[in-house]
């Protein structure tokens, strides 16, 4: 296809060299196709995206918008023919207000990049996805992402205000206020956030800040069943605490650290729980309570006497993706499920592993019910990639079974299409199809993604 046309209108944002395109082919999920794209557009501003959306719509050309390729779901993967859309150029902080307490970014923006900028008038953005420092707002927004901190703060859709989107067809699109409150028409904020690209593309979001919280108080505690930890998680939940992080890692997620980095882990332990309070007045009563309960389920606890051992206890759970990784090809998954069936989704989860004969270990965020079963195994043996693939499903129709859901943050993408069906129905899939034929009636956008063909 002749892409003279679209060259005139975004000039040297345009790029075809196969070499260049082919490094954003794809993000970081395994089992999703990636096919092969005609360009790739690296917008430089909203304009360059009015401009290729309009060429897109009027030759009919499947767009991918993508970030900065983070994601575990296949959502930015390329489709034959497509044009690749990346954002990753627009990385403008617009404005940071303290008084209305919100920032203005474009979508290209470091999540941790935004946040430190924030903590400058001491504010912050609470949101923030284990891979912070170098996931984008704008892919967190397309996900909305969560993370560690989110037991308490909430994830990405509770923070956007405004968006400025680019639809299908070019048409630029307003949504939300950047006042505290707006209830006019539809909330069609909320309805983008977490649509994944296919109802249109991100070229602005104000976001909403609070005041940066205090240093936390932090402290682990090791068990020797996973069942021990995810009973005491119940147990301080239940006492009205309100920690800033409870993330839990399993006895293969530890090894799996241990082999990276020595910290220490005692030796025989099945589960570790990880807990942070930064709440001013109550942090060191909720760590003490948390304490309590641990020992009372068999915990060992220790509570970090300084910033440098505390960095050093959250160490262990931030180095689980690279630890993982480390052990050959790994398959990430993202169930969340109520707190109550906790235990039966990480003890089912170790008998799927068995049972599929294959290594999976798990880690997440204990706190709100959303874990990150990790599947590994021999990416060049055909069989021990069926045996992984398997265990994949297994575990997203196991956290279905128990109440939950087949994605907490990191999205449907590609990877999950054949189980959304599954988790909402019939009449919801309806609906979505609806909604993506309103706002995308060529279906030019991240085709595949969601609700697949």
């Amino acid at each position: 296809m002749d892409l003279g046309e679209l060259r005139a209108a975004v000039g040297d944002a345009l790029v075809v060299a196969p070499d260049v395109v082919d490094g954003y082919r794809l993000d970081r999920a395994h089992f999703c196709p990636a096919g092969v794209p005609l360009g790739l557009v690296r917008a430089r501003s909203r304009d360059d995206v009015v401009a290729t959306l309009r060429w897109a719509s009027a030759h009919r050309v499947p767009v991918v918008p993508q970030g900065a390729r983070t994601g575990l779901s296949g959502g930015a993967n390329a489709v034959d023919g497509c044009l690749l859309l990346s954002l990753d150029q627009m990385t403008a902080i617009r404005a940071i207000d303290p008084v209305e307490r919100i920032a203005v970014v474009e979508p290209g923006v470091r999540n941790a990049d935004l946040t430190r900028a924030c903590w400058e008038h001491g504010l912050t953005y609470p949101p923030d996805p284990s891979s912070w420092e170098i996931s984008t707002i704008g892919g967190n927004v397309a996900t909305n992402a969560g993370g560690l901190c989110c037991v308490k703060y909430g994830v990405t859709r509770e923070y956007v205000r405004a968006l400025e989107v680019v639809l299908a067809d070019g048409r630029v699109l307003r949504t939300g206020t950047a006042t505290a409150k707006g209830v006019a028409g539809y909330d069609l904020t909320s309805l983008l956030v977490g649509s994944e690209g296919t109802l249109g593309v991100v070229t602005e979001v104000t976001v909403r800040l609070v005041p940066r919280p205090a240093d936390p108080l932090t402290a682990v505690a090791f068990f020797g069943s996973a069942r021990g930890a995810c009973e005491t998680v119940l147990d301080h939940r239940a006492s009205g605490a309100r920690p800033s992080m409870l993330e839990l890692m399993d006895r293969g997620s530890l090894e799996a650290v241990a082999r990276l980095k020595d910290l220490g882990f005692p030796e025989g332990t099945g589960a570790m729980l990880l807990v942070q309070s930064d709440d001013p007045d109550r942090a060191g009563a909720e760590l003490d309570a948390f304490a309590e309960v641990a020992r009372r389920r068999g915990g060992e606890v220790v509570v970090a006497e300084d910033r440098e051992e505390a960095e050093l206890l959250v160490e262990a759970r931030r180095l689980f993706s690279p630890a993982h990784a480390a052990l050959g090809t790994d398959l990430v998954d993202d169930v969340c499920v109520p707190l109550t069936r906790l235990a039966d989704l990480v003890d089912g989860v170790e008998a799927i592993g068995r049972e599929r004969d294959v290594a999976v270990m798990t880690s997440g965020h204990a706190g709100d019910g959303n874990m990150h079963p990790v599947v590994v195994f021999d990416g060049g043996d055909p069989a021990s990639a069926a045996r992984a693939e398997a265990a994949f499903a297994a575990i997203m129709r196991l956290g279905i079974a128990l109440g939950g859901t087949i994605t907490g943050e990191h999205g449907v993408g590609r990877l999950k299409v054949p189980f959304l069906g599954e988790e909402v129905g019939s009449a919801s899939v309806d609906v979505h199809r609806s909604i993506k034929a309103a706002l995308d009636p060529l279906g030019i956008l991240n085709p595949g993604v969601v609700l697949g063909p």
